[in-house]
């Protein structure tokens, strides 16, 4: 096996969680075997909340105790170990030599930080032995190991980015992300009915997606895969399914001026007062303390959009609190509201063209959505709105750019 391609295969909770799911990943794995290929597993925790071993479910049993972050993330990373054990048993039950790893066995380095860790080395020499060893390693996704050892964790979705890490550090020939959907979607079809899979998708476009609310790719490892041009498929775990390849820039062509509608809830906007822009030199000295605070703060901003007279943004309304505290602290007066929205149009092809935003405009007029804020990139339209307006507003894009076709 030691001269045989790799590619990596990661898991999800859903599939990791049943009898079902585990066959079907042992069937995944002896194609590939099959193929010549040297198969790299990476799995996440099994199930979701509520199942015994999930994530969220594991943390419930320190719920209302005093916090110790390295605890937390000690607890946090033991899900994916039991998910790796636990595989690698159902491999060697269908007679595939595996072995399961933790991440620091995997090499796994990262930068130290308690439940948001990013992956800053891969030391793959243990890994690339127990290839040449013919053997399929099942490395615990989510969690590496600091400098000094300690475990930390790579935030929710984290199982993702260590597949990636580990698919440029082994040089795979690609990277396949299996989960209980048939690949990347055109809008999340729980609040869509329409949305459709995509064959392709560009690596910024998937990139742009999870940065704006889309949970298929964890966005660390949809940054990977733009940064490094590695190969990533999205596929299903339970069928046949050929799923979505994601295509670096040069390759790609997009198929027309808009990909997918991503959304995300949970935000909240503060309007800022701010001595008045004729006084330019306390106008921006005003917003720069604004920006300084929140960043010592760890509150991060979005949306944000300066005026005579304020300074506008939006954030996550978990950081409502903090950011009020900085502003207070500040003197300066501001105002919230919460209960928003964000909806994202991405595509690659809207670049340059005339009049994408007018179509946006005229999709959300006609359905009765109230546009709050605007914010755009060379490959997004971001639209602020009433949270119990999304659903409208996902729909009115997802059909006015002609996505379910």
């Amino acid at each position: 096996m030691g001269d045989h391609p790799i590619i990596v295969m990661k898991f999800g909770g859903t599939s990791v969680a049943t009898p079902e799911g585990r066959s079907a990943i042992a069937s995944r794995v002896t194609e590939a075997l099959e193929l010549g290929k040297a198969p790299v597993l990476v799995v996440s925790a099994m199930g979701r909340k509520g199942a015994p071993y999930a994530t969220d479910t594991l943390l419930a049993l320190v719920t209302g105790l005093p916090a110790d972050a390295r605890e937390h993330d000690l607890l946090a990373s033991t899900g994916e170990l039991i998910s790796a054990v636990v595989v690698a048993h159902e491999l060697r039950g269908a007679g595939i030599d595996a072995c399961a790893l933790t991440g620091a066995e995997a090499g796994i380095g990262t930068d130290g930080v308690y439940g948001n860790a990013a992956i800053t080395d891969i030391y793959p020499a243990g890994l690339l032995e127990t290839i040449a060893l013919g053997r399929v390693p099942v490395v615990a996704g989510f969690q590496g190991v600091a400098a000094d050892g300690r475990v930390t964790t790579l935030g929710r979705g984290g199982s993702d980015t260590t597949a990636c890490a580990l698919g440029v550090a082994l040089e795979a020939e690609a990277v396949e992300i299996y989960t209980d959907v048939d690949g990347v979607m055109t809008a999340d079809p729980r609040t869509c009915g329409g949305a459709s899979v995509l064959d392709v998708i560009s690596a910024d476009e998937l990139f742009q997606m999870a940065k704006h609310g889309s949970r298929v790719v964890h966005m660390p490892a949809a940054e990977l895969a733009l940064a490094s041009g590695l190969a990533v498929r999205v596929r299903n775990t339970y069928t046949d399914h050929p799923g979505t390849q994601v295509a670096d820039i040069a390759s790609y062509r997009p198929a027309g001026v808009a990909t997918a509608v991503s959304h995300s809830t949970g935000i909240a906007r503060i309007r800022v007062e701010l001595p008045a822009e004729e006084d330019a030199a306390a106008h921006m000295a005003a917003q720069t303390r604004v920006f300084h605070s929140m960043a010592d703060a760890a509150v991060s901003l979005d949306m944000f959009t300066p005026s005579k007279t304020a300074l506008v943004f939006t954030l996550q309304e978990a950081d409502v609190d903090r950011a009020c505290e900085v502003l207070g602290t500040l003197g300066m007066a501001h105002e919230v509201r919460s209960g928003l929205a964000k909806v994202t149009l991405v595509g690659a092809g809207m670049h340059g063209v005339p009049g994408v935003m007018a179509r946006v405009a005229e999709s959300l007029a006609e359905a009765d959505v109230n546009v709050l804020q605007v914010a755009d990139s060379h490959t997004t339209i971001s639209v602020l709105i009433a949270a119990d307006q999304a659903e409208r507003a996902v729909g009115a894009l997802h059909e006015g750019f002609g996505l379910g076709e």
